[in-house]
Order: C-alpha cells, then structure tokens, then sequence
C-alpha cells in the first residue's frame, strides 16, 4: 500500500485528533461534520481527566474503582494500561499548552467525583476542562504540516477491497459526493445520547459510527449500557441540556427531591458520589414523583471561578445557583458500549479502526467511572496514532476499485422525534422488559426507514437480551445481575 495513501479518521473529537497528533508525520485526512471542535461532545465536558497523580495514589487505585464502577464487567487489562497511561496523557496535554488548575503551593489541584475514592481529577478552567483540551488540540492540528482537515462532510459509507476497509465514502454541504482511499480508516464518531430525547450531547452525537459498522458487518459488543449523567439542567422542551457537573457534588452540593429530602441518604455509603447509574436512578425516580435539585448553594462566590460553566448556563435561563437550587433531571451522557475493538484499537474488519466513545474495548465495564472518558480518547487516540504511523509500507494492498458500502439514508425530523421519546420511555435509566419487547417492534419499523433506526434496533435488541441488572443496564423486573 503506497504511504501517499493518508490515514483517515471520521469524527473531530478528543480521541480522533489525538490520534491524527500521534500519527506525525503520516499523512492524516480528518473529516468532520463541523469545523473546529463545534459538534464534538469532548467541547462540552466539564469533568476533568481521572489521573494517580496526587500523593498515596496509584494506577491500582484507579483501576481498582473503574472496576467497581464498571460492575466488574470490565476487561482489567486494558484498565489497566488506561490507568498507567494517565498521568502520561496528563503531562502530553501540558506540553500542548493546556493549563490545568493548580493548587495554592503550585501542584496540579485535584478534584473528586462520583465513584472515586479520593480526589484525583485534574481540571482546566474550573468545569471548562473539555473546552480547553480542545482548543489546544485543534491549534495543535492547525499547526501540524501532516493533517488535512475537511469539515462539513457526511461520511455515510465506507470502501472495502479485498476484505478490508480502503476508504470513505462522503457528501459535501453542497450535495456533491465524494470518495477517499485511506491505508487505514478510523472512526471516532462519538456517542449515541442524540438518539434519546433529552442528553448532555450536541446532536451530532448519534451513533453514526455503529450505522457504518453495521453497513459493514463489523462486530459490537455492550450495547445496551447506556450511562445517564444524574444532573442536567432540568429544562422541558430542550433536546441537548446544559451538564451540571458532577464535580459539584465534590465540592460539597446535595441532591434532594421535591419535598426536600436528601437523595442520596441511606442509598449508598459514598452518599452523593455514588456511581452514576446509581444516583441517575434516584433522580429519575424523583422526578417522576414532583422533581429533584441539587442544592449547590454552598460553592456560594467560587462558583465563577470553580464552576464558571454551570454558572452561566443556570443564569441564562434565570436561575442563580449561589442563591437557590438547581433543579435537574438523569440525560444520555455516555455509551460504554460499541464498535468491538482490542487494545490497538482494531475492529473485526481489517484496515477499519475505533477509538473514543464509538469503540468498546471494555475498559468502561457496566458504567464508566467518573472522567475516565477523556482519558480515554487521548490514551488510546495516541496508542492508534502511533502504531498507524509505524504500520509497515508493504501490508496487504486493498483491491484497485473499492467497493462502497453505504448505510441507509437518515429518518426525517419528525420519525427522528419520535425515536428520541420511544429511546427515552424504553432505554432509560430503569428498564423493564415489557416495555423493551414493544419498543422492539416499533424500531424495527424505524429501522426499515432510516439508519438512526437501525442503530436504535441493535440497542434495544441488546437491552432486551440482558435479562438481569448489571451496571448502568438496571431491569425493574429483574433487579440483580
């Protein structure tokens, strides 16, 4: 295979140019939907990077909670080599430009969240860690001589010769159509929160990676563990809601509900900063009944500079958070299942790569630990990066004409609506199994018109398979694992 041939990757986030960096000086394409890190999930995370950087901590402390969180479904050998790769990943961004916050005597500050034992978060910006990792990675890319960046591109295809993946096929704003030919094809397309009716994701993250996979035929695995942040701005009629950083409860916030009594209490001993999965359930279940909120109100003046996020989101829709609680409701925040992959990131198909929320290499188990997700991107993004960049010249050339491969055209606004509110009914932090066999029957009619509905099918097909609880997958009608 020439080495003129770029390395493609599909998707802008932290992992997709965290590879394309590590890459250096293969030649990279990067096609995205949107320019800059507009319609990246990893623009809007607050939570930091989970790393064993502070005194008395290890890699084995951290893996030991990504397991517990993850309901021990996880793959301890790949958590580990997250675990000891993190405070690596930390340094690398610093070399970048990124400015974590730092405490009085000049160490990295570090916060502590849900499922930690301890503080161990390092932040950027106070709950602006996301925004300020990626803004340092795309003027790293801009300035990089070896990526060409394309955005407002719909990959919607890929190219197979000789077995394996040898290219994209795309659309431009403009209708055109396009192909790419690439020495190997990378997907970090995100998530699927999009495809539920309310989530802490921007749009864009709607499982279109899993559609390609399925076009093709490769494997995936966990497809059903669907984490719910606990605490989203509670706002009706919104699709993509403000996140309210779980770093708060760190700091000392509470969850109540309508009649203002702790949510938390009795439900777990670490409190407030249970896993996720479980304090998303408690939420959900008081809003049912009237309503939750988080009462915040001791963060009191450091809210603008710890939390200067949340705090501008909660103003412009009225509600001061120094003042009064915040009221919150459980969103689709994260995917711990996907595209099956191992360690280096392969797929079951030859030339075709994952990394980043698209890909499942069960690091994340059951239920992600608490700001293991950028860590994840740029762990496994520059292990990627690197072996494509050291892939030998001679591997097995894919035939001269690719063969292209297509998923099925996208629902229209109206069916895509009502696939969010069937998702949200079904696949939501409690699931029972009545309700999963109907929403079945109504995504296979989905399916047939739309790729968000195929995607929709295998997520369902995959609750309804997992009879039991485990993790973020908790069945009303089956509650142990």
């Amino acid at each position: 295979m020439s080495t003129a041939e770029p390395i493609i990757i599909v998707g802008g986030g932290i992992a997709g140019i965290a590879t394309a960096l590590a890459a250096a000086p293969a030649p990279v394409l990067l096609l995205t939907r949107a320019p800059g890190a507009r319609g990246a999930a990893s623009l809007l995370a607050q939570g930091g990077i989970a790393a064993a950087i502070g005194p008395g901590d290890t890699p084995a402390d951290h893996a030991r909670d990504t397991c517990e969180a993850g309901s021990h479904h996880n793959d301890p050998a790949i958590v580990d080599l997250l675990t000891r790769s993190a405070v690596d990943a930390v340094h690398w961004l610093q070399e970048l430009g990124v400015a974590f916050d730092c405490a009085a005597d000049g160490s990295l500050a570090l916060g502590r969240e849900g499922g930690h034992d301890r503080p161990r978060i390092v932040h950027a910006g106070g709950d602006a860690t996301g925004a300020k990792v990626m803004e340092a990675l795309v003027a790293a890319a801009r300035a990089s001589g070896h990526i060409t960046r394309r955005a407002g591109v719909e990959v919607d295809g890929l190219l197979l010769g000789d077995d394996r993946a040898c290219g994209v096929a795309f659309s431009n704003a403009d209708g055109s159509r396009e192909q790419a030919r690439g020495r190997a094809v990378v997907l970090a397309t995100g998530g699927i929160g999009a495809l539920f009716a309310q989530t802490s994701n921007p749009p864009d993250a709607d499982g279109s990676g899993l559609a390609l996979a399925l076009a093709v035929g490769a494997k995936l695995r966990d497809l059903e563990f669907v984490q719910f942040h606990p605490t989203a701005l509670m706002l009706p009629g919104l699709h993509s809601l403000p996140l309210v950083t779980e770093a708060l409860r760190g700091a000392g916030a509470h969850l109540h509900d309508s009649k203002g009594r702790r949510l938390m209490e009795g439900v777990h001993p670490l409190g407030d900063l249970a896993p996720r999965d479980i304090v998303a359930r408690q939420v959900w279940q008081a809003c049912q009944r009237g309503g939750a909120v988080l009462d915040a109100r001791v963060v009191g003046s450091a809210f603008a500079e710890k939390f200067p996020t949340v705090l501008r989101a909660c103003l412009d829709h009225g509600i001061d958070p120094r003042v009064q609680p915040i009221p919150v409701v459980p969103a689709a925040h994260f995917h711990m299942g996907g595209i099956a992959t191992d360690a280096d990131c392969r797929t079951s198909l030859p030339g075709l790569h994952a990394v980043g929320e698209v890909a499942c290499n069960g690091v994340h188990g059951a239920n992600r630990l608490a700001s293991n997700s950028l860590l994840e991107g740029l762990v496994f993004g520059r292990r990627l990066g690197l072996r494509l960049r050291d892939q030998a010249a001679g591997e097995a050339p894919a035939g001269a004409d690719g063969i292209e491969r297509l998923r099925p055209p996208a629902l229209d606004a109206q069916a895509l609506v009502g696939l969010r509110a069937l998702m949200a009914s079904a696949m939501g932090p409690l699931r029972d199994g009545v309700t999963l066999q109907a929403a079945l029957a109504d995504v296979e009619t989905l399916a047939a018109a739309g790729w968000q509905g195929g995607v929709a099918k295998v997520l369902v097909a995959a609750a309804l398979a997992r009879r039991g609880s485990l993790g973020a997958h908790y069945r009303s009608d089956a509650p142990s694992a």
